[in-house]
């Protein structure tokens, strides 16, 4: 069932707040494949943020996640992420257009910090494929 077009537009709530900590700074850092460094955030660390965010879209539009590609994910910053922060997400639905059955799917998620400053926005780009 492809998604529905009237969520362009959409904002969805924000994320739970998530804590910016060392241990998670260095859990990421090894995960990517990098050596964690004290005190810097790699620049790709707001994804674990704006996944959470994605991942609240795509349970509330029902979209079966074993057909979700993830094509494309760009980051704007406004400051680096730190040590400290307390990062949500909110993300809206900018695009969606259908291919040969498939819901391409663009969305930018905001991510603040607690006093409701923007650290930087994201872009994705996913990909529901066709059930066929």
């Amino acid at each position: 069932m492809p998604i529905d077009a009237a969520l362009v537009g959409r904002e969805f709530p924000p994320t739970t707040p998530y804590e910016v900590t060392q241990v998670k700074v260095r859990e990421f850092a090894e995960a990517i494949g990098t050596s964690p460094v004290d005190g810097v955030v790699p620049p790709t660390f707001p994804i674990v943020v704006a996944f959470a965010a994605m991942n609240d879209f795509l349970a509330d539009v029902e979209a079966d996640l074993f057909r979700i590609v993830h094509g494309e994910q760009r980051f704007a910053y406004e400051r680096p992420v730190q040590v400290g922060d307390v990062l949500t997400a909110t993300l809206v639905v900018d695009t969606l257009r259908q291919i040969g059955g498939n819901d391409i799917i663009g969305t930018t998620s905001l991510i603040k910090a607690a006093d409701g400053s923007v650290v930087c926005r994201t872009k994705s780009t996913l990909i529901h494929r066709s059930e066929a």
